[in-house]
C-alpha cells in the first residue's frame, strides 16, 4: 500500500509538533516529523533502538552526547543505542525530518538530564 503524510497515522507531541507513522511495526519504525520554530524534544537515549535522523526541509540542531550538530536539508546522523540525544529547532523556520528506528523506539526511551 502506498503511504504518505496524507494517509499515514498522525499524532502530535510537545503540544505543537507533528508526526506521521510511515512504517510502524516492532522491527522498524519510520516517522516523518515536523517541528515548528523554537521547539525541541526532551534529551533521552534508547536501550535497544538504533536511529537515523534525516532532514527533509529546514535546519535542525541534533545534540548528540553533548555535541551540537547542525543538519541542513538532505543531511542525516545515525544514533547508536545508549547515546543521549535531542532534536532541536532553534532556526527561524519549521523543520521536517525522517526518524528511522530499528527496532522500534516505542517503550525504549530513557530520559536524561542536561
Amino acid at each position: 500500500m502506498k503511504i504518505s503524510k496524507q494517509n499515514a497515522e498522525h499524532y502530535t507531541w510537545g503540544g505543537i509538533c507533528d508526526g506521521w507513522h510511515l512504517v510502524k511495526n516492532k522491527e522498524l519504525s519510520v516517522i516523518h516529523e515536523r517541528m515548528p520554530v523554537n521547539t525541541s524534544e526532551v534529551r533521552h537515549f534508547h536501550n535497544q533502538a538504533r536511529q537515523f535522523f534525516f532532514v527533509l526541509s529546514g535546519t535542525a540542531t541534533l545534540e548528540v552526547n553533548g555535541e551540537r550538530i547542525i543538519l541542513n536539508p538532505q543531511e542525516g546522523v545515525e544514533i547508536a543505542p545508549l547515546t543521549p540525544h535531542q532534536m532541536i529547532n532553534d532556526s527561524n523556520e519549521d523543520v521536517e525530518f525522517l526518524v528511522i528506528s530499528q527496532p522500534t523506539s516505542k517503550g525504549d526511551r530513557v530520559l536524561t538530564e542536561g
